[in-house]
């Protein structure tokens, strides 16, 4: 820990289904310290949290810090959940983790408060917080990767709902009849249409229709189809790669203009993995392009004018240093 370093400390972690982050973040949103460690999901919820503690420890020891020097932990981790309670349900990432009290048990192990939160939310608080809207009162964050994952922030509030499941973006309705199928059972979702799932299953659609691309070229034993591969053959040029990646951002500004008409939002954000390479590329340029152009054709004048859309900057330590935000706000607020 050096001078600059002051308490108090906050300990966030982000549980994925692959792998488990862990950060020490200071009172002003500064990462100090971090550490990663394998997830190993189907080992069970218990050596689930043995690998949390691990990663805690990790980076508590980088940090040269020691567990009684950290004010609150903040945990992140997939839904479904019960925020409340400190529960998973039935949570589709991380199978056999049904209804286990994660929250008791990273407390117990650990030693310190800890309050629980949806993994989207967290990264949605860490934008919030300590991320590209900083200086904004309300957000709403879209989180592109496997699926789509989004939160809701007014006020310094998560919009969490009553029953642990509002902010749950990917699953708006934008297409009435005859939609495309989501992983969920429901046609015609948000994620059914901007999500890496939907993005590949349309572009072996597009194939079996005949059309060409550059992409089936690259198909091999060692490379397989993904986001980045069609991301980097649309930078080149590939005709169907280009539309197929144009089309989810004309979804998505859809889908962001119902939104931003409930909520009156300070700025949109997109993140997570599936953003194009962002504005260092020219298809993350056209994505984020294609998503305002949409926008502004569909919303309230005002807010087409108003409203702030652009790329998230945390990455992939949203999670972690959200929970650590969501931690210190509950210390704040006398939560925990």
């Amino acid at each position: 820990m050096t001078e600059s370093q002051t308490a108090p400390f906050y300990l966030g972690v982000d549980v994925g289904g692959t792998n488990i982050k862990a950060g020490i973040v200071a009172d002003d949103g500064r990462v100090i310290a971090r550490a990663s460690v394998p997830t190993d999901a189907v080992k069970g919820p218990d050596h689930g949290v043995r690998q949390m503690a691990q990663a805690a420890q990790q980076a508590i020891k980088q940090a040269s810090l020691t567990i009684d020097q950290i004010s609150a932990v903040g945990l992140a981790t997939p839904g479904t959940m019960d925020i409340p309670a400190g529960l998973l349900l039935d949570p589709p990432n991380l199978p056999g983790w049904q209804d286990f009290p994660v929250r008791q048990k990273v407390e117990e192990v650990l030693g310190r408060p800890t309050i629980l939160q949806n993994d989207a939310n967290a990264a949605a608080y860490g934008e919030y917080w300590a991320g590209s809207a900083s200086e904004a009162d309300s957000l709403v964050f879209f989180t592109l990767g496997t699926g789509l994952g989004g939160g809701l922030i007014v006020d310094d509030t998560i919009v969490q709902g009553e029953h642990s499941h509002g902010s749950e973006l990917g699953h708006t309705i934008i297409e009435m009849d005859g939609g495309r199928l989501c992983k969920t059972g429901q046609y015609g979702t948000l994620e059914a249409y901007c999500s890496a799932t939907a993005l590949m299953e349309r572009f072996h659609e597009a194939m079996e229709n005949g059309r060409q691309s550059s992409v089936s070229d690259r198909m091999d034993d060692v490379t397989a189809l993904s986001p980045l591969v069609m991301a980097e053959e649309a930078e080149k040029g590939d005709e169907l790669a280009n539309e197929l990646i144009l089309e989810m951002a004309r979804c998505l500004g859809t889908a962001t203009t119902s939104i931003v008409h409930v909520i009156d939002p300070t700025m949109v954000l997109l993140g997570g993995a599936m953003t194009f390479g962002r504005h260092e590329t020219r298809i993350g340029r056209d994505f984020l392009s294609r998503v305002r152009e949409e926008f502004r054709n569909r919303a309230f004048p005002v807010l087409a004018e108003k409203v702030t859309i652009d790329y998230a900057a945390l990455g992939g330590n949203a999670g972690f240093i959200g929970a650590a935000g969501c931690a210190r706000r509950a210390v704040i607020r006398k939560l925990i």
